[in-house]
């Protein structure tokens, strides 16, 4: 079946774009670097049959050269250097060392990584910091820029990269383009939104930061996160 035939949610490319890359199957990743199909297949049988080659599949892709990969029909020249290429990326980057990630201990910590990114903006910028069970961050995510009070009101929007991620917590941080960083009624309401639906989710919110022109407030420290 021709990709244009697909149902818009099982598209390889849309999929991903919506659901994120770990959301594909290896056929559907295969697919989406391979690009195109030919004629007679579409590009996810064209990987299914790159995957079909041998048993150990994706290992037997590895190991493959130029010449091995072309003997499937529609693989030539611009398909193999991509799917190589594409390959050799992924040894490379298990020959990483570990990454020495941030790791969180108190309000400081993360007000330090934001006060000069964000004092000088003119927009409300809201951000969520998703931490690992041993306090460090796996990722920063920008949930949303100017209209805070709409974005926070859709929690599930919020947490959804902490789901995809597993993570064991989350911070949130935004700043108030008026330079004082004292919560407003919204920021308070929200805050305590967000704590709710992180203790449903089973990912605790370990602090909400305000941050002003050189100067923080944690909701934390004024209780409003317990």
């Amino acid at each position: 079946m021709k990709i244009s035939r697909l149902p818009e949610g099982e598209k390889p490319r849309e999929k991903l774009l919506r659901e994120g890359a770990e959301s594909l199957s290896t056929v559907e990743v295969l697919a989406v670097i391979l690009g195109t199909g030919t004629r007679k297949k579409s590009v996810v049988d064209l990987a299914g049959e790159l995957l079909a080659m041998d048993k150990r599949g994706l290992r037997y892709l590895a190991e493959c050269s130029p010449e091995e990969l072309k003997r499937v029909s529609g693989m030539g020249d611009a398909k193999t250097c991509m799917l190589m290429a594409a390959l050799e990326l992924g040894k490379r980057l298990m020959c990483l060392p570990p990454e020495e990630r941030v790791r969180i201990k108190c309000p400081e910590d993360i007000a330090q990584l934001f006060l000069e990114r964000l004092r000088y903006e003119k927009k409300e910028h809201f951000k969520c910091l998703l931490i690992n069970s041993r306090g460090e961050i796996l990722e920063e995510h920008e949930v949303s820029v100017g209209d805070i009070n709409s974005s926070v009101s859709h929690p599930r929007e919020v947490f959804s990269p902490a789901v995809r991620r597993s993570a064991g917590s989350v911070a949130f941080i935004h700043n108030h383009p008026s330079g004082d960083p004292s919560p407003s009624q919204d920021d308070i309401d929200s805050t305590r939104r967000l704590v709710e639906v992180g203790k449903l989710l089973g990912i605790p919110v370990i602090d909400h930061i305000i941050i002003g022109d050189g100067d923080y407030v944690s909701m934390k420290g004024l209780g409003y996160i317990t």
